[in-house]
């Protein structure tokens, strides 16, 4: 209680750790909320402005260790020993009559790719929709762990059958025939890959240290290290966030007031996409990324001509090139000082809802120092 901002806010209480736990996720919505909120007082101030906008992606830990994955044999082993061990304790307290049961908890090439690929991006937007807390319990969690393993198999095998079925008739959709008919391919019997039993939702994601078990945060800032759009995603890379992005800003800029629409948006390489990149250009929105790497020496193969070279060539102009170079000062020390001045880098919570309630919580605070070193410039001077 040695903060006094801190025995303000509590009224001069000593909460319980669970009472602050509880607070969060009884109000996990409204703290959410609390990101616009904040955002218009930004706007108020004149902080939103949108002429440069840059956007990235941070890996933020999740409270959950990577050594907790398990396969699907690892989980169903793990179930009839936890339904094991239950009937062991009942028989001893209540004897062999007791008059029930535990139910049993276990019954003794491109184009294809694109299908499946896009079955379980679906999925994955439907498990977001529906935002459903991660159980406390571990046998919970590893029954919930088993539903979604033998979940996304139901989803690949109905995939692979639509795509089966595609193929068979002979004629793409634009009315050309197919050329050989693809490889074989037969979906596993059980649930292929691994899932977090602690916090199912997050993933094993890459960082430039290694994988951690975790989230991909997702942010849009401007040239006043504003952030003006937070969301949280599973998948590891960037690729395929630049346009959800963009339309989340440009919704909470619209809700707070702001009608402007983006001019310039930067981002790294790795939010290269060319129909993403079409669609922002067709809003008014001028897009520069390049479509190399920093650590590529030279152009990636096939990627010459067309859009990359004239992205290039964008970029090799004093204009293009020093737009784009703002992009690191803009967003980079966003997540500096997130991660090592305020030491904020895992969340506390657990589930995708929860951990982006967070991540937007965390962001509103950001954007509340800087509106307060801005406004408490003028006083210094």
């Amino acid at each position: 209680m040695e903060d006094i901002a801190y025995r303000v806010i509590a009224a001069n209480e000593v909460p319980d750790h669970t009472t602050i736990a509880r607070f969060r996720q009884r109000h996990e919505g409204a703290l959410a909320g609390l990101f616009s909120a904040v955002l218009g007082l930004c706007a108020e101030a004149g902080l939103a402005q949108v002429g440069l906008i840059a956007i990235d992606g941070t890996k933020v830990q999740a409270n959950a260790s990577r050594h907790s994955n398990r396969d699907y044999e690892q989980i169903a082993r793990e179930i009839l020993a936890e339904a094991d061990a239950v009937d062991r304790e009942e028989d001893e307290r209540y004897g062999e009559a007791r008059g029930d049961e535990l139910p049993p908890h276990l019954s003794t090439e491109q184009g294809r790719r694109g299908w499946l690929r896009d079955a379980k991006r679906r999925l994955e937007e439907k498990r977001a929709e529906e935002a459903a807390p991660i159980p406390r319990s571990r046998p919970e969690r590893l029954r919930e762990a088993k539903r979604r393993m033998e979940e996304e198999l139901e989803v690949e095998c109905r995939a692979n059958a639509a795509y089966e079925a595609y193929r068979a008739r002979g004629v793409r959709s634009d009315g050309r025939r197919f050329g050989r008919p693809p490889k074989p391919y037969q979906p596993p019997e059980t649930p292929a890959g691994k899932i977090n039993v602690t916090d199912p939702d997050s993933r094993n994601v890459k960082t430039p240290r290694g994988y951690v078990q975790g989230y991909n945060a997702q942010a849009v800032t401007n040239e006043q290290q504003i952030v003006i759009a937070a969301e949280l995603s599973a998948d590891s890379p960037d690729f395929g966030h630049l346009e959800p992005m963009v339309s989340a800003a440009q919704s909470e800029l619209e809700r707070v007031g702001v009608t402007d629409t983006p001019g310039v948006l930067v981002a790294d390489a790795g939010y290269w996409h060319q129909a993403q990149m079409e669609t922002l250009v067709g809003r008014g929105t001028q897009v520069l990324i390049p479509p190399d790497a920093i650590k590529r020496k030279g152009a990636r193969p096939g990627w010459e001509g067309g859009l990359y070279a004239c992205m290039r060539r964008v970029l090799e102009t004093d204009h293009g090139g020093g737009l784009y170079r703002k992009r690191q000062a803009m967003i980079e020390p966003v997540f500096a000082d997130t991660k090592f001045n305020r030491r904020i880098d895992r969340f506390q919570r657990r589930g995708r809802s929860a951990c982006r309630s967070e991540w937007r919580l965390i962001t509103a605070t950001h954007n509340l120092l800087k509106l307060f070193r801005h406004q408490m410039a003028p006083t210094a001077a």
